[in-house]
């Protein structure tokens, strides 16, 4: 039993750490930037772009 508590407890913590990366590249601003690149990629796969 402990070991299961001890592999979702370092689940939990690495969710956390991820939520707070994600809240940090947000706050800079790079999720627009992701978001451009994206819809450039999209784009350029169908010809338009």
């Amino acid at each position: 039993m402990s070991r299961l508590f001890r592999s979702s407890r370092i689940g939990v913590c690495l969710a956390i750490i991820g939520l707070i990366c994600m809240g940090i590249g947000i706050y800079r601003g790079e999720a627009s930037v992701v978001l451009e690149k994206a819809i450039n990629i999209c784009l350029e796969c169908i010809g338009i772009g």
